[in-house]
């Protein structure tokens, strides 16, 4: 259980949230919802304990398993299953019977003896744990997010990104916590994934705060909403489902500019039969009365939501460049023994649209990274063409200096902006007065990506590489981000599980992974982009 205590929550200088007071109790399943930069966020980690409100107190009964949106993987080398293990402290039990077992095979009497001893320890201790039923679970919650046994062996290092993603969703869903706090949860997951996650979240019997911009999910598993309104610094509770909510909201938001109306009206009404009163002296008293009651009757009126701002986003005009700006011959990659792609051949011309799809582990992301120059391949090269201008957005805003404020970045990627210029841009994708001056490392998911994209935008680049764009945006964002896609005249090179997306890009070409195979589009292959 968790309950906050007239929480005061900032960004900065920044007022996001006032006096906030709310509980969830084992049942509740709450869905944290509000535009990108509300908030959302920033009070998840104040409930998780990884951050402090500005005042007010959180009070935490029983396990919390909280996953953010840049989960914390632990140390590199850890192999994944024993990551998730680690939730229960299986791990080092886990490790110690795997050495003892090496050690029983032993040909030397006295290392084997020590061998059995060990084992017999750590057997019981993994009985204590929940027994070898425990690790078939691990694996059983793995198996459904689609996370193979090979990549369980792999040290956390050698995974990509969305894997690590699912790694940790896996343990935060292993640990057995009483309340959950998950954040953007179905991000790199794939269609089958994500409603075994909607199932799994539906029957949990503990508390329950999702921040997802998946609706079915929301639908499926929330009987609770709250709503952080960035215009008023305030929490809404609805004790609701989500369809319901949707509704109410919308009754509550013709219920307050109806009666803003009426009000207004009668204090206009009050206010210029005053100003006629004025004038005479004897009737002065009367109409600063009259006045008075005009101020009270708009006092306590609930504000009548502002529609919510949203970044305008346009990519740039892409400087000149030869007739094909970027090629990749024979790119191979491998992690250990462990093969992600090889024999990769890419033409990219100027102004083409390519979706590459392929399986989670396929290697799409590192494909990325190494045409972006990020990684190097193990065999084969990357060339730029004449006039290749690159512009990377990385999924997990790799690209960001998270040791830097929003401004030095963008001073950082665009340097011949002027000061001015830079806020310009900053300000039209919502990082306008003391936003601009706050550290990357503390902005949400959405801050990032939109962060990202402005970056893009002033790049001049000819050739866009696009790792899940729409990714941690609501959906006025991302709505924007597929109009961008849309009107781009360079060449994009875009990795999604956004069937928007693709549609947007409406691409010439595929490349499918790990295999290589380069093919032109049709419509067959639609049906992989929410499996990939």
């Amino acid at each position: 259980m968790i309950t906050a205590h007239h929480l005061e929550v900032r960004a900065g200088a920044r007022l996001l949230m006032d006096d906030v007071s709310f509980r969830v109790a084992a049942g509740d399943k709450v869905g944290l919802v509000g535009r990108n930069g509300a908030g959302k966020t920033t009070l998840t980690k104040i409930l998780a304990g990884d951050a402090l409100p500005a005042s007010g107190t959180v009070t935490r009964a029983g396990s919390v398993g909280y996953l953010p949106q840049d989960p914390r993987t632990g140390d590199p080398e850890v192999l994944a299953l024993h990551r998730i293990l680690a939730a229960r402290g299986l791990d080092d039990v886990v490790r110690r019977l795997r050495e003892s077992e090496v050690e029983m095979a032993s040909d030397d009497p006295e290392v084997r003896d020590r061998g059995m001893r060990r084992y017999e320890k750590a057997d019981a201790a993994l009985h204590a744990g929940g027994g070898y039923s425990a690790e078939a679970e691990a694996r059983q919650i793995c198996s459904s997010l689609n996370i193979e046994d090979r990549i369980l062996e792999q040290p956390l290092r050698t995974l990509s990104g969305g894997q690590r993603r699912r790694v940790e969703l896996a343990r935060i869903l292993f640990s057995g916590a009483e309340t959950l706090l998950l954040d953007e949860p179905t991000n790199h997951l794939d269609a089958d994934s994500i409603g075994w996650l909607r199932d799994f979240l539906k029957s949990f019997k503990g508390g329950l705060i999702v921040i997802s911009h998946d609706v079915e999910l929301l639908d499926a598993c929330v009987n609770k909403v709250l709503h952080l309104d960035a215009n008023r610094a305030e929490i809404d509770l609805y004790n609701m489902g989500w369809s319901t909510y949707l509704a109410q909201r919308e009754t509550d938001e013709k219920r307050r500019k109806r009666e803003r109306m009426n009000a207004e009206n009668k204090a206009n009404t009050l206010t210029d039969q005053a100003n006629k009163m004025r004038a005479k002296a004897t009737k002065a008293k009367a109409a600063q009365s009259m006045l008075k009651r005009a101020e009270k009757m708009m006092e306590g009126l609930e504000g009548e939501r502002r529609a919510d701002r949203v970044a305008k986003i346009k990519f740039p005009a892409p400087a000149p460049c030869g007739k094909t700006p970027l090629t990749a011959a024979e790119l191979s990659k491998s992690y250990g023994s462990l093969e992600v792609f090889t024999d990769v051949d890419l033409a990219i011309d100027k102004g083409s649209r390519v979706v590459i799809l392929g399986l989670n582990g396929a290697g799409k992301t590192t494909l990325l990274r190494i045409l972006g120059g990020v990684d190097r391949p193990d065999t084969g090269e990357v060339k730029p063409g004449h006039g290749l201008k690159l512009g990377y957005y990385a999924q997990e805003h790799e690209t960001l200096d998270t040791g830097l404020t929003v401004l030095e970045n963008m001073r950082h990627a665009a340097p011949q902006l002027t000061d001015t210029e830079s806020r310009s841009v900053l300000g039209s994708f919502l990082f306008s007065g003391d936003d601009a001056t706050k550290p990357a490392g503390v902005l949400s998911g959405g801050e990032k990506t939109r962060l990202a994209l402005a970056i893009l935008v002033v790049s001049s680049a000819n050739v866009l590489l696009l790792d899940e764009p729409t990714n941690n945006l609501d959906p006025a964002s991302r709505e924007e981000v597929l109009g961008a896609i849309r009107s781009y005249q360079g060449a994009i090179i875009l990795v999604t599980h956004d069937e928007g997306a693709v549609a947007a890009l409406e691409p010439d070409r595929v490349l499918i992974l790990p295999d290589g195979v380069e093919d032109h589009w049709n419509a067959d292959y639609a049906d992989l982009i929410s499996l990939a």
